[in-house]
Protein backbone atom coordinates (compact mmCIF):
# COMPACT_ATOMS: atom_id res chain seq x y z
CA UNK A 1 0.00 0.00 0.00
CA UNK A 2 1.15 3.79 -0.98
CA UNK A 3 1.95 5.82 1.16
CA UNK A 4 1.01 9.53 1.76
CA UNK A 5 4.54 10.69 0.92
CA UNK A 6 4.48 8.26 -1.96
CA UNK A 7 1.33 9.55 -3.47
CA UNK A 8 2.09 13.16 -2.32
CA UNK A 9 5.04 12.70 -4.97
CA UNK A 10 3.11 11.30 -7.66
CA UNK A 11 0.58 13.83 -7.65
CA UNK A 12 2.99 16.67 -7.85
CA UNK A 13 4.18 14.57 -11.29
CA UNK A 14 0.54 13.94 -12.22
CA UNK A 15 0.70 18.38 -11.78
CA UNK A 16 3.66 18.94 -14.06
CA UNK A 17 3.63 16.15 -16.89
CA UNK A 18 -0.14 16.11 -17.12
CA UNK A 19 -1.63 19.08 -16.02
CA UNK A 20 0.51 22.16 -17.42
CA UNK A 21 2.85 19.70 -19.23
CA UNK A 22 5.55 21.48 -18.71
CA UNK A 23 8.01 21.77 -21.66
CA UNK A 24 12.27 21.59 -21.70
CA UNK A 25 13.19 25.13 -21.32
CA UNK A 26 9.70 26.54 -20.13
CA UNK A 27 9.31 29.06 -17.27
CA UNK A 28 6.58 27.27 -14.51
CA UNK A 29 4.95 30.14 -12.51
CA UNK A 30 3.37 28.68 -9.03
CA UNK A 31 0.38 30.72 -7.03
CA UNK A 32 1.01 28.71 -3.69
CA UNK A 33 0.19 29.75 -0.19
CA UNK A 34 2.59 29.14 2.65
CA UNK A 35 0.61 26.40 4.27
CA UNK A 36 1.63 24.46 1.05
CA UNK A 37 5.32 24.79 0.96
CA UNK A 38 6.54 21.37 1.06
CA UNK A 39 4.15 20.26 -1.72
CA UNK A 40 5.00 23.27 -3.68
CA UNK A 41 8.88 22.39 -3.55
CA UNK A 42 7.82 18.93 -4.73
CA UNK A 43 6.12 20.29 -7.81
CA UNK A 44 9.07 22.67 -8.22
CA UNK A 45 11.59 19.54 -8.22
CA UNK A 46 9.11 17.38 -10.79
CA UNK A 47 9.51 20.32 -13.17
CA UNK A 48 13.02 20.94 -13.22
CA UNK A 49 13.09 17.10 -14.09
CA UNK A 50 10.81 17.65 -16.72
CA UNK A 51 13.02 20.25 -18.39
CA UNK A 52 12.00 23.89 -16.49
CA UNK A 53 14.23 26.27 -16.70
CA UNK A 54 12.74 27.99 -14.49
CA UNK A 55 10.26 27.64 -11.68
CA UNK A 56 9.02 30.92 -10.17
CA UNK A 57 6.73 31.43 -6.82
CA UNK A 58 4.40 33.65 -6.16
CA UNK A 59 3.61 32.79 -2.44
CA UNK A 60 0.61 34.02 -0.29
CA UNK A 61 -0.43 33.61 3.14
CA UNK A 62 -3.82 33.07 5.16
CA UNK A 63 -3.41 34.84 8.21
CA UNK A 64 -1.66 38.09 6.54
CA UNK A 65 -4.71 38.14 4.14
CA UNK A 66 -7.11 38.19 7.08
CA UNK A 67 -4.58 40.55 9.06
CA UNK A 68 -5.20 43.42 6.00
CA UNK A 69 -8.70 43.19 5.97
CA UNK A 70 -9.39 43.49 9.34
CA UNK A 71 -6.80 46.45 9.96
CA UNK A 72 -5.87 48.65 6.23
CA UNK A 73 -8.13 50.86 5.10
CA UNK A 74 -10.76 50.49 2.44
CA UNK A 75 -9.13 53.06 0.05
CA UNK A 76 -5.83 50.65 -0.40
CA UNK A 77 -8.37 47.59 -1.45
CA UNK A 78 -9.26 49.62 -4.46
CA UNK A 79 -5.47 49.50 -5.50
CA UNK A 80 -3.58 46.11 -7.39
CA UNK A 81 0.08 46.31 -8.16
CA UNK A 82 0.47 47.19 -11.67
CA UNK A 83 3.52 45.74 -11.57
CA UNK A 84 2.83 42.28 -10.95
CA UNK A 85 -0.74 42.61 -13.32
CA UNK A 86 2.40 43.52 -16.18
CA UNK A 87 4.71 41.32 -14.97
CA UNK A 88 2.19 38.38 -15.51
CA UNK A 89 1.46 39.38 -18.86
CA UNK A 90 4.73 39.69 -19.65
CA UNK A 91 5.58 35.89 -18.26
CA UNK A 92 2.48 35.03 -20.37
CA UNK A 93 3.88 36.81 -23.60
CA UNK A 94 7.02 34.86 -22.76
CA UNK A 95 5.75 31.87 -22.90
CA UNK A 96 5.49 30.13 -19.52
CA UNK A 97 2.61 28.00 -17.75
CA UNK A 98 0.80 28.61 -15.06
CA UNK A 99 -0.18 26.72 -11.78
CA UNK A 100 -2.81 27.60 -8.94
CA UNK A 101 -2.76 25.65 -5.27
CA UNK A 102 -5.88 26.12 -4.44
CA UNK A 103 -5.61 25.86 -0.04
CA UNK A 104 -7.60 28.88 1.22
CA UNK A 105 -9.77 28.68 4.54
CA UNK A 106 -13.32 29.07 3.93
CA UNK A 107 -14.61 31.14 6.59
CA UNK A 108 -10.97 33.03 6.36
CA UNK A 109 -12.95 36.67 5.76
CA UNK A 110 -15.81 35.91 7.26
CA UNK A 111 -17.00 39.19 9.43
CA UNK A 112 -15.46 41.18 7.21
CA UNK A 113 -16.28 44.34 5.39
CA UNK A 114 -17.72 43.16 2.67
CA UNK A 115 -17.17 46.69 0.97
CA UNK A 116 -13.62 45.82 1.80
CA UNK A 117 -13.71 42.55 -0.26
CA UNK A 118 -15.84 43.83 -3.18
CA UNK A 119 -13.19 46.49 -3.94
CA UNK A 120 -10.56 44.23 -3.69
CA UNK A 121 -12.13 41.74 -5.92
CA UNK A 122 -12.83 44.42 -8.40
CA UNK A 123 -9.69 46.08 -8.54
CA UNK A 124 -7.61 43.24 -9.05
CA UNK A 125 -10.09 41.80 -11.86
CA UNK A 126 -9.78 44.95 -13.55
CA UNK A 127 -5.82 45.04 -13.48
CA UNK A 128 -5.63 41.06 -14.18
CA UNK A 129 -7.73 41.46 -16.98
CA UNK A 130 -5.52 41.09 -19.93
CA UNK A 131 -3.94 38.35 -18.05
CA UNK A 132 -7.55 36.76 -17.54
CA UNK A 133 -8.02 36.67 -21.38
CA UNK A 134 -4.68 35.00 -21.90
CA UNK A 135 -6.10 32.42 -19.64
CA UNK A 136 -9.51 31.83 -20.93
CA UNK A 137 -8.51 31.76 -24.41
CA UNK A 138 -6.12 29.05 -23.56
CA UNK A 139 -3.27 31.27 -24.78
CA UNK A 140 -0.62 29.34 -21.97
CA UNK A 141 -0.87 26.06 -20.58
CA UNK A 142 -2.54 26.54 -17.45
CA UNK A 143 -3.81 24.38 -14.12
CA UNK A 144 -5.98 24.59 -10.81
CA UNK A 145 -5.21 22.08 -8.27
CA UNK A 146 -5.43 21.73 -4.31
CA UNK A 147 -3.69 20.87 -1.21
CA UNK A 148 -4.83 20.53 2.53
CA UNK A 149 -4.21 23.30 5.06
CA UNK A 150 -5.67 23.02 8.16
CA UNK A 151 -8.84 25.53 9.09
CA UNK A 152 -10.03 24.04 5.16
CA UNK A 153 -9.53 20.11 6.81
CA UNK A 154 -10.84 21.30 9.83
CA UNK A 155 -14.38 22.85 7.93
CA UNK A 156 -14.61 19.57 6.02
CA UNK A 157 -13.78 17.34 8.28
CA UNK A 158 -15.03 18.89 11.59
CA UNK A 159 -15.35 15.32 14.11
CA UNK A 160 -12.45 14.18 13.46
CA UNK A 161 -8.33 15.00 14.99
CA UNK A 162 -6.43 18.21 13.21
CA UNK A 163 -4.14 15.10 12.05
CA UNK A 164 -7.00 13.03 11.11
CA UNK A 165 -8.39 15.71 9.37
CA UNK A 166 -5.38 16.79 6.84
CA UNK A 167 -5.06 12.88 5.66
CA UNK A 168 -8.40 12.49 4.99
CA UNK A 169 -8.31 15.53 2.88
CA UNK A 170 -5.18 14.37 0.84
CA UNK A 171 -6.90 11.18 0.74
CA UNK A 172 -10.11 12.58 -0.45
CA UNK A 173 -8.36 14.67 -3.24
CA UNK A 174 -5.87 11.17 -4.15
CA UNK A 175 -9.41 9.65 -5.07
CA UNK A 176 -10.47 12.82 -7.19
CA UNK A 177 -7.38 13.37 -8.90
CA UNK A 178 -6.67 9.26 -9.77
CA UNK A 179 -4.31 8.68 -7.80
CA UNK A 180 -5.45 5.55 -6.08
CA UNK A 181 -4.75 3.75 -9.57
CA UNK A 182 -2.27 1.65 -10.82
CA UNK A 183 -1.14 4.37 -13.61
CA UNK A 184 -2.36 7.60 -12.33
CA UNK A 185 -1.05 8.93 -15.67
CA UNK A 186 -2.61 6.43 -17.95
CA UNK A 187 -5.90 6.84 -16.02
CA UNK A 188 -5.51 10.48 -16.79
CA UNK A 189 -5.27 10.37 -20.64
CA UNK A 190 -8.24 7.79 -20.97
CA UNK A 191 -10.68 10.22 -18.31
CA UNK A 192 -9.43 12.95 -20.90
CA UNK A 193 -10.04 11.32 -23.98
CA UNK A 194 -13.91 10.40 -22.44
CA UNK A 195 -14.51 14.15 -21.43
CA UNK A 196 -13.90 14.91 -24.71
CA UNK A 197 -15.80 12.38 -26.60
CA UNK A 198 -18.50 13.50 -24.70
CA UNK A 199 -18.19 17.18 -25.46
CA UNK A 200 -17.90 16.43 -29.36
CA UNK A 201 -21.11 14.48 -28.98
CA UNK A 202 -22.66 17.83 -28.11
CA UNK A 203 -20.76 19.97 -30.23
CA UNK A 204 -22.02 17.76 -33.56
CA UNK A 205 -25.52 18.53 -31.60
CA UNK A 206 -25.76 22.09 -31.67
CA UNK A 207 -28.66 22.48 -29.46
CA UNK A 208 -29.99 26.17 -29.17
CA UNK A 209 -31.41 26.16 -26.15
CA UNK A 210 -30.55 23.91 -22.70
CA UNK A 211 -33.93 23.71 -20.17
CA UNK A 212 -33.37 22.85 -16.83
CA UNK A 213 -35.96 22.00 -14.60
CA UNK A 214 -34.95 21.05 -10.63
CA UNK A 215 -36.78 21.80 -7.40
CA UNK A 216 -36.00 25.69 -7.20
CA UNK A 217 -34.90 25.81 -10.57
CA UNK A 218 -37.10 26.48 -13.82
CA UNK A 219 -34.30 27.70 -16.59
CA UNK A 220 -33.87 28.40 -20.51
CA UNK A 221 -30.57 29.05 -21.10
CA UNK A 222 -30.14 29.62 -25.34
CA UNK A 223 -26.20 28.36 -26.67
CA UNK A 224 -24.72 30.91 -29.66
CA UNK A 225 -24.31 30.10 -33.00
CA UNK A 226 -20.88 28.00 -33.69
CA UNK A 227 -20.85 27.65 -29.87
CA UNK A 228 -18.39 24.70 -29.12
CA UNK A 229 -18.53 22.08 -26.16
CA UNK A 230 -14.82 21.06 -24.51
CA UNK A 231 -13.90 18.93 -21.55
CA UNK A 232 -10.78 17.40 -20.03
CA UNK A 233 -8.01 18.79 -21.65
CA UNK A 234 -6.98 20.93 -24.86
CA UNK A 235 -4.86 22.06 -26.54
CA UNK A 236 -2.42 25.76 -25.37
CA UNK A 237 -2.15 28.07 -28.58
CA UNK A 238 1.31 26.71 -28.94
CA UNK A 239 -0.19 23.32 -29.51
CA UNK A 240 0.71 21.78 -25.87
CA UNK A 241 -2.03 19.70 -24.12
CA UNK A 242 -2.47 20.60 -21.15
CA UNK A 243 -5.96 19.70 -18.39
CA UNK A 244 -6.43 23.11 -16.56
CA UNK A 245 -8.70 21.83 -13.42
CA UNK A 246 -7.87 18.49 -11.31
CA UNK A 247 -9.92 17.15 -10.73
CA UNK A 248 -12.13 17.53 -13.52
CA UNK A 249 -15.53 15.67 -14.48
CA UNK A 250 -17.16 18.34 -16.57
CA UNK A 251 -17.84 18.90 -20.24
CA UNK A 252 -18.55 22.87 -20.95
CA UNK A 253 -19.81 25.49 -23.42
CA UNK A 254 -20.30 29.46 -22.90
CA UNK A 255 -24.34 30.37 -23.17
CA UNK A 256 -25.74 33.05 -24.98
CA UNK A 257 -25.05 36.59 -23.00
CA UNK A 258 -28.67 37.34 -23.79
CA UNK A 259 -30.46 34.56 -24.05
CA UNK A 260 -30.61 32.88 -20.30
CA UNK A 261 -34.65 33.31 -18.60
CA UNK A 262 -35.96 31.47 -15.92
CA UNK A 263 -35.64 31.12 -12.24
CA UNK A 264 -32.07 29.23 -10.87
CA UNK A 265 -31.16 27.50 -7.26
CA UNK A 266 -27.84 26.73 -5.62
CA UNK A 267 -27.24 23.26 -4.30
CA UNK A 268 -24.38 23.56 -2.83
CA UNK A 269 -22.51 26.03 -0.78
CA UNK A 270 -20.69 28.87 -3.03
CA UNK A 271 -17.53 29.93 -1.18
CA UNK A 272 -16.51 33.47 -2.36
CA UNK A 273 -13.76 35.70 -1.30
CA UNK A 274 -13.72 33.95 2.00
CA UNK A 275 -17.49 34.31 2.55
CA UNK A 276 -19.96 31.60 1.90
CA UNK A 277 -23.05 32.31 0.02
CA UNK A 278 -26.14 29.72 0.57
CA UNK A 279 -29.44 28.99 -0.25
CA UNK A 280 -30.01 31.39 -3.02
CA UNK A 281 -31.96 32.08 -5.82
CA UNK A 282 -31.12 33.79 -9.23
CA UNK A 283 -34.11 35.48 -11.75
CA UNK A 284 -32.82 36.19 -15.33
CA UNK A 285 -34.54 38.05 -17.97
CA UNK A 286 -33.20 38.42 -21.02
CA UNK A 287 -29.58 37.28 -20.03
CA UNK A 288 -29.19 39.62 -17.02
CA UNK A 289 -29.91 38.72 -13.47
CA UNK A 290 -32.93 40.92 -12.18
CA UNK A 291 -33.90 39.46 -9.11
CA UNK A 292 -32.04 37.30 -6.53
CA UNK A 293 -32.22 36.31 -2.58
CA UNK A 294 -29.94 34.72 -0.36
CA UNK A 295 -30.56 32.90 2.92
CA UNK A 296 -26.55 33.29 3.73
CA UNK A 297 -24.49 35.78 2.57
CA UNK A 298 -26.90 37.74 0.60
CA UNK A 299 -24.97 40.87 0.87
CA UNK A 300 -21.35 39.13 -0.59
CA UNK A 301 -23.65 37.78 -3.61
CA UNK A 302 -25.10 41.68 -4.53
CA UNK A 303 -21.84 42.57 -4.34
CA UNK A 304 -20.40 39.79 -6.77
CA UNK A 305 -23.50 41.00 -8.95
CA UNK A 306 -21.93 44.50 -9.09
CA UNK A 307 -18.84 43.92 -9.77
CA UNK A 308 -19.27 45.01 -13.67
CA UNK A 309 -22.55 44.52 -15.91
CA UNK A 310 -20.98 41.43 -17.18
CA UNK A 311 -21.13 39.92 -13.80
CA UNK A 312 -25.23 39.72 -13.82
CA UNK A 313 -25.05 37.70 -16.83
CA UNK A 314 -23.59 33.64 -17.55
CA UNK A 315 -20.44 32.71 -18.98
CA UNK A 316 -20.09 29.33 -18.20
CA UNK A 317 -22.81 26.14 -18.59
CA UNK A 318 -21.19 23.06 -17.17
CA UNK A 319 -23.03 20.01 -17.33
CA UNK A 320 -21.60 17.26 -14.65
CA UNK A 321 -23.16 13.45 -13.80
CA UNK A 322 -24.82 13.56 -10.20
CA UNK A 323 -22.75 10.05 -10.11
CA UNK A 324 -19.41 11.40 -10.50
CA UNK A 325 -16.84 10.68 -8.33
CA UNK A 326 -16.52 13.38 -6.34
CA UNK A 327 -20.64 13.39 -5.52
CA UNK A 328 -20.40 10.07 -4.79
CA UNK A 329 -17.89 10.36 -2.12
CA UNK A 330 -20.44 12.46 0.00
CA UNK A 331 -18.14 15.07 1.23
CA UNK A 332 -19.06 18.88 0.54
CA UNK A 333 -15.66 20.75 0.07
CA UNK A 334 -16.31 24.20 0.77
CA UNK A 335 -14.31 24.86 -2.57
CA UNK A 336 -15.07 25.06 -5.74
CA UNK A 337 -12.95 23.34 -7.93
CA UNK A 338 -13.89 20.33 -6.32
CA UNK A 339 -17.56 21.03 -5.39
CA UNK A 340 -18.27 21.67 -8.83
CA UNK A 341 -17.38 18.98 -10.34
CA UNK A 342 -20.05 17.16 -8.06
CA UNK A 343 -22.42 18.88 -9.52
CA UNK A 344 -23.99 20.74 -12.99
CA UNK A 345 -22.96 24.13 -12.29
CA UNK A 346 -23.24 27.40 -14.17
CA UNK A 347 -21.17 30.73 -13.52
CA UNK A 348 -21.58 34.20 -13.80
CA UNK A 349 -18.91 36.72 -15.68
CA UNK A 350 -17.09 36.22 -18.31
CA UNK A 351 -16.91 33.51 -21.19
CA UNK A 352 -13.95 31.08 -22.18
CA UNK A 353 -13.58 32.52 -26.09
CA UNK A 354 -12.36 29.33 -26.77
CA UNK A 355 -15.94 27.95 -26.31
CA UNK A 356 -17.35 29.60 -30.17
CA UNK A 357 -15.67 28.83 -33.46
CA UNK A 358 -12.64 30.65 -33.90
CA UNK A 359 -13.17 32.56 -30.73
CA UNK A 360 -9.50 32.29 -29.47
CA UNK A 361 -8.62 35.06 -32.19
CA UNK A 362 -11.24 37.71 -31.80
CA UNK A 363 -11.37 40.50 -30.20
CA UNK A 364 -13.59 41.35 -26.83
CA UNK A 365 -16.40 43.30 -29.26
CA UNK A 366 -16.12 40.35 -32.11
CA UNK A 367 -16.66 37.98 -29.11
CA UNK A 368 -19.81 40.06 -27.95
CA UNK A 369 -21.13 39.97 -31.25
CA UNK A 370 -20.94 36.45 -31.14
CA UNK A 371 -22.76 36.42 -28.31
CA UNK A 372 -20.57 35.94 -25.27
CA UNK A 373 -20.11 37.81 -22.37
CA UNK A 374 -17.47 39.92 -20.70
CA UNK A 375 -16.54 40.56 -17.22
CA UNK A 376 -13.64 40.93 -14.80
CA UNK A 377 -14.60 38.03 -12.75
CA UNK A 378 -15.93 34.63 -13.45
CA UNK A 379 -17.51 32.70 -10.35
CA UNK A 380 -19.01 29.04 -10.70
CA UNK A 381 -21.63 27.92 -8.49
CA UNK A 382 -23.37 24.67 -8.13
CA UNK A 383 -27.28 24.20 -9.29
CA UNK A 384 -26.98 20.86 -10.11
CA UNK A 385 -28.96 17.14 -8.15
CA UNK A 386 -30.60 13.79 -8.78
CA UNK A 387 -33.78 16.18 -9.28
CA UNK A 388 -32.86 17.85 -12.26
CA UNK A 389 -33.74 17.04 -15.73
CA UNK A 390 -32.45 19.21 -18.76
CA UNK A 391 -33.85 18.96 -22.14
CA UNK A 392 -31.69 19.83 -25.49
CA UNK A 393 -33.85 22.25 -28.06
CA UNK A 394 -32.75 21.53 -31.23
CA UNK A 395 -32.57 24.15 -34.79
CA UNK A 396 -35.89 22.76 -36.12
CA UNK A 397 -37.60 23.05 -32.59
CA UNK A 398 -38.01 19.36 -31.54
CA UNK A 399 -36.48 18.90 -28.07
CA UNK A 400 -34.57 15.69 -26.32
CA UNK A 401 -33.85 14.44 -23.20
CA UNK A 402 -30.02 15.41 -22.16
CA UNK A 403 -30.30 14.85 -18.39
CA UNK A 404 -32.64 12.80 -17.02
CA UNK A 405 -32.26 12.48 -12.65
CA UNK A 406 -28.94 14.31 -12.65
CA UNK A 407 -27.71 11.47 -14.73
CA UNK A 408 -26.45 11.57 -18.47
CA UNK A 409 -29.80 10.67 -20.79
CA UNK A 410 -27.45 10.75 -24.35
Amino acid sequence: MQGLEQKIEKYAELAVTIGVNIQKGQTLVINAPLSSADFTRKIAKKAYEAGAKNVHVEWNDDDLNRLRYDMAPLETFKEFPEWKAKGFEKLAEDGAAFMTIKATDPDLLKGVDSEKIAAANKAQGQAMDTFRSYIQSDKVSWLVISAPAKAWASKVFPDDSEEEQEEKLWEAMFEAVRINTDDPIAEWKQHDKNLQTKAQYLTDKGYKKLIYTAPGTDLEIELPDNHIWLGGGGPSQDGVHFVANMPTEEVFTAPKADGVNGTVSNTKPLNYGGNTIDNFTLTFKDGKVVDFQAKEGEETLKHLLDTDEGAKRLGEVALVPHSSPISQSGILFYNTLYDENASNHIALGSAYSTCVKDGAQMSTNQLKEAGLNTSITHVDFMIGSGEMNIEGELADGTKEPVFKNGEWAV
